[in-house]
């Protein structure tokens, strides 16, 4: 079995809130879950406004498969006209 992990750091610069960021970061969360089926969440920087950290997940038999799937997330948000800019993002795969 092989869980892989990525890690994306983004940048909200339209963003003067904690209320409008808790907006934006959810759009994104429900857009990766439902086109891609995997576990996504906000994991760090909650107290920033204008920064967000999100996490996601996908296990399966195959590492090809796995880094495929995570890297086409990271593709849709860099790709996606989402009110956000991507700073920084790392993959990881574990054998487990």
């Amino acid at each position: 079995m092989n869980v892989g992990v990525c890690k994306i750091r983004l940048r909200l610069p339209e963003n003067s809130s904690l209320k409008g960021k808790r907006q934006v970061v959810k759009s994104i969360l429900s857009r990766i879950r439902n086109k891609f089926n995997v576990s996504v969440a906000e994991i760090d920087d909650n107290e920033l406004w204008q920064i967000a950290t999100i996490g996601i997940s996908c296990i399966s038999n195959n590492k090809r498969y796995t880094n495929k799937v995570l890297s086409r997330v990271v593709d849709f948000v860099v790709g996606s006209r989402l009110e956000a800019e991507m700073l920084d993002y790392e993959i990881e795969i574990l054998d487990i």
